[in-house]
Parts: structure tokens; C-alpha cells; sequence
């Protein structure tokens, strides 16, 4: 399980540290940084399928993403100065198991390069305990040179990294410790879920060639596969629970037709089942979520950014039981405006960090120094 998240220098995000638990829900105002928090776990994840530099780049290179204020954010009406130390965008976590610091900064390239936008990563760190220092560093990567912490003592990989390779993902030498492939593999299951397209149009809503398919993709074109694999798996019950608490005396049934799914929802009342086609955008939504949410493997964790859009609020307590219900099996982290689904989660024992910004950058309200968890950013 995660158990602090770091980032500096991305967007409003100058210098984050918060606690993560089972069941964390952020919150804030609009414009205090939740969907940079959101996006930055999103880069983290990308980092485990050796796609950050990448990632970065589509959102229009470094200075994109950089905190466009004062080098040390000094309240509203603040301005800014000429910067005295590296730019850089650092994201990090640690974890009960391993940890990870990486650490983006300006490309060192020839100005006529087309790919003078593309980040570089500097520094990267694999460590245990709570955040990283000498002693606990199991992998220290400093631009192109790699080492790694055997029972020998520290050794030296011979295999210079390129700008863009994540030591992650591209070690190739034989020596590389089993625990950053490990990580990386941790990292890469990570699933994130960002407000399912319910239109006409939607993937969901069209029958699909069906797998035993493990998670559910991001536009849900897999959710009648995902469905059936948990059912045939023995976990189908929190999946029904799930649906008899949202919509009473409703089933869902899998129809398949020569490989072919198609999700169906038996109503009280009606003479015939109602295709993912018929349902209503709510009801599709609810039902994505349940397959989100409730796989028969879960991931290693779960982001779900503003869950409750587009639902009914007769549909926010049972959304609030359901995301309890996957915190009972993995970790589940919820982005989320909804006062009444805060409650409701708070309820049943989740943890709330509220983000606030006042001109100083996104911080964490309320929290005092001796909360904040510790940490260490390397020097470069």
C-alpha cells in the first residue's frame, strides 16, 4: 500500500507531501489542484511503462507543466524572480513495500533538436522505509549511470541510460535488482478511471468479442468481458450487492452469442432484459464503476476521479458502499467535489485530504508540519 505521495514543481503542486491510506478521498475547491494531483499519480504510472517523458511532452513539454509562479511562492500579488535552482518536476511515493523518486528536469540538447521539449530524466531513486536517504537506497540512477545495492556493496551498472529511459523499465544488465522489475510491474497495474463516456456512441454500450479480461479498460469497451470473468471467477456476489443496493430488485446477465458479450440489466417489471444500449447514461455509469471497482483481481491500486458525475443522488450512497467495498481489497484513492459522497465515505472510515490554494501553490489544509510525512528530494 501507498503511504505518502509526493510532488514538486508540477503545475500548482510546488511542494506536496500527504498521507495516503486503504481509503483516501482528496478534496478541495475548484482550483486548488485536485486534477493536478490526479494528473501528476497519472505521470507517476506512466513512469512504470516507461512513458513519462512522453507523457510530459504531450502536455506541451516541461515548461507546460511547470509552476508558472514565484520560485518560492510567496502569497497572492507575489511575483516572480529569475529562478536560482534547477527546474525540475519531481514526483515520488512510498510505500509498506518499496519506494520511488523520480526526477525531470530541462533537456541537455542541441537547440536545433526537434526534440528540445522533451524532458529529461535526471535522477531516479528505488528505496524502502518512508521516504529516501543514503541508507536506504536500493537504486540510484543519476542522469546516464545506473547503481545498484547487493550484498556486496554498491555496484555500478555498465549501461549508460539514455535521457528518456526509465531505469524502471531499461535495465537490461543481468545485475539490476529483481526488486525495481518488481516495482515496475507494480507501478504499470495501477489503474486510473476518469468519467466513462455513456453517450450513444460509447464503447460500453456495443456488444464486444469477450476474454477472460482481468481489469476494465479506460473507455469501458470491455465491461460485459469484465463482468463475466469476476462471475466465473466465484466473485460475482459483491458484484450483485453492489446492484441490488443501487437499483433494487435489478440483476445484471451476461449474454454471449459465438464469443460475442452483452451486458444485460433484468429490471422489476419489465418482460425482458434492457441491453447496455437501452440503459440510461446514470445507470451505464453506476454499472462501469461496478466493473471498475470490483474486478475478481483487483490491482494493486485504484484512482477514481470524480465518480459521482452524471449520477442521480439517490445513487451517491450506494457509490459511497461500493468504493468502501474495493478499499476492502485494494487501495482506492477518490477525487471527488460531492460534500454528501465525502460524508458518506467518512463514514465508513475513509481518510479526507482537502487541498486549498491562497496564492502559495496547492497545499494541504490544515496540516501541520509534525503531519506532513517526511521526506527527501536527492540533489542532482
Amino acid at each position: 500500500m501507498l503511504t505518502a505521495l509526493a510532488i514538486s514543481g508540477y503545475r500548482s503542486l510546488v511542494d506536496v507531501v500527504l498521507p495516503l491510506h486503504p481509503l483516501t478521498v482528496i478534496t478541495g475547491a475548484n482550483g486548488t489542484g485536485k486534477s493536478n494531483l490526479y494528473r501528476a499519480l497519472r505521470l507517476l504510472a506512466e513512469a512504470g511503462h516507461g512513458r513519462a517523458v512522453a507523457a510530459i511532452a504531450r502536455e506541451g513539454g516541461l515548461d507546460s507543466v511547470l509552476w508558472a509562479g514565484p520560485e518560492t511562492p510567496q502569497g497572492l500579488g507575489a511575483q516572480g524572480t529569475k529562478r536560482t535552482r534547477p527546474v525540475a518536476v519531481r514526483l515520488g511515493f512510498a510505500s509498506d513495500e518499496l519506494g520511488y523518486v523520480l526526477d525531470l528536469g530541462l533537456p541537455q540538447a542541441d537547440p536545433r533538436s526537434p526534440f528540445t521539449r522533451d524532458p529529461e530524466i535526471k535522477r531516479e531513486q528505488v528505496f524502502t522505509g518512508p521516504f529516501a536517504r543514503p541508507g536506504t537506497l536500493i537504486l540510484d540512477r543519476q542522469r546516464t549511470g545506473v547503481r545498484v545495492r547487493g550484498d556486496q556493496g554498491w555496484v555500478s551498472l555498465n549501461q549508460p541510460m539514455g535521457p528518456g529511459q526509465s531505469a524502471l523499465l531499461d535495465l537490461t544488465d543481468g545485475t539490476a535488482l529483481p526488486e525495481s522489475v518488481a516495482l515496475q510491474h507494480r507501478i504499470a497495474s495501477w489503474r486510473f478511471y476518469d468519467h466513462f463516456r455513456t453517450d450513444a456512441g460509447s464503447p460500453a454500450r456495443a456488444p464486444q468479442i469477450g476474454t477472460r479480461t482481468r481489469w476494465l479498460s479506460d473507455d469501458g469497451s470491455d465491461l460485459a468481458a469484465v463482468w463475466a470473468t469476476t462471475q466465473d471467477a466465484g466473485r460475482g456476489a459483491s458484484l450483485d450487492q453492489a446492484v441490488e443496493q443501487a437499483f433494487p430488485g435489478s440483476r445484471v446477465q451476461i449474454a454471449v452469442n459465438e464469443g460475442v458479450f452483452r451486458l444485460q440489466l433484468r429490471q422489476p417489471g419489465l418482460l425482458r432484459p434492457l441491453d447496455a444500449a437501452e440503459l440510461s447514461d446514470g445507470t451505464l455509469r453506476f454499472l462501469l464503476l461496478c466493473a471498475a471497482l470490483l474486478p475478481a483481481d483487483p490491482p494493486p491500486l485504484l484512482v477514481v476521479n470524480e465518480p459521482e458525475s452524471s449520477l442521480h443522488e439517490s445513487l451517491i450512497a450506494p457509490l459511497g458502499a461500493l468504493l468502501t467495498a474495493a478499499s476492502a481489497q485494494t487501495q482506492v484513492i477518490v477525487v471527488t467535489h460531492s460534500a454528501v459522497l465525502r460524508r458518506v465515505l467518512a463514514q465508513a472510515g475513509a481518510e479526507t485530504v482537502e487541498l486549498e490554494s491562497a496564492g502559495y501553490g496547492t497545499r494541504v489544509r490544515d496540516q501541520l508540519p509534525l503531519e506532513r510525512p517526511s521526506w527527501h528530494w536527492p540533489s542532482r
